[in-house]
């Protein structure tokens, strides 16, 4: 596996730090995984910007400093189950199985789910578990989650999604009634209840509910 050049992989790093992702064990799994594995065909050359990109089913692989940024947030330990709603190109869960004792990610696309589990045999990550489902209702057989990432956007935080967070955890999403307006917000769980801080503003596709056409 070459991956990119050294100066491209300088420049790639360069440009999450500037956009804050300063978190060292965040910065080290992002050097590790290979960005470029995770955009094919006609956007293959731009895998090393910090920019989003086209991939199959309509979705998009998030700009790396926002996966920075949302990784760094979500403040995952080595002792953390996750669950990430939304597996995309799979690149946030390969950060993430870098980072956490076990990954659980679901999508509503098969053909996505299947095409991440190929790059993660390739990467050899084995701490990772891939499934087409609606994951607006999270999985409940696998609850609770120390963390929960959420790479599409609703309108509130999913109930059921807060339901299947421990206490003490954390999750992480971007909510907004459009797609031009967005906040990437942070929930912690307490005893009492749920403690909300705005990240940032920010853009994502939209959270829907059931399987896509090729599930």
């Amino acid at each position: 596996m070459s991956g990119p050049d050294p100066e491209t992989k300088m420049q790639f790093l360069f440009a999450l730090r500037s956009k804050g992702v300063t978190d060292k064990r965040v910065l080290a799994a992002m050097e590790e995984v290979d960005r470029g594995l995770f955009v094919r065909g006609l956007f293959s050359g731009r895998a090393y910007e910090d920019m989003p990109l086209p991939i199959a089913c309509g979705q998009t692989i998030s700009q790396p400093s926002v996966v920075g940024l949302m990784t760094q947030a979500l403040e995952v330990t080595p002792r953390d189950k996750v669950l990430e709603v939304g597996t995309g190109s799979g690149y946030q869960a390969a950060i993430l199985a870098k980072l956490a004792r076990r990954v659980y990610t679901v999508d509503r696309h098969a053909r996505l789910v299947r095409a991440a589990q190929l790059v993660f045999q390739q990467l050899q990550l084995v701490n990772i578990t891939t499934m087409t489902a609606d994951g607006s209702f999270g999985l409940p057989d696998q609850a609770p989650f120390d963390r929960i990432i959420v790479t599409a956007a609703a309108e509130d935080a999913p109930g059921p999604l807060l339901a299947q967070l421990k206490i003490g955890g954390i999750m992480v999403l971007p909510v907004g009634q459009s797609d031009t307006v967005q906040t990437l917000i942070r929930v912690r769980r307490t005893e009492q209840g749920f403690d909300y801080d705005e990240l940032r503003p920010v853009r994502f596709v939209p959270l829907l509910e059931g399987l896509g056409k090729d599930g």
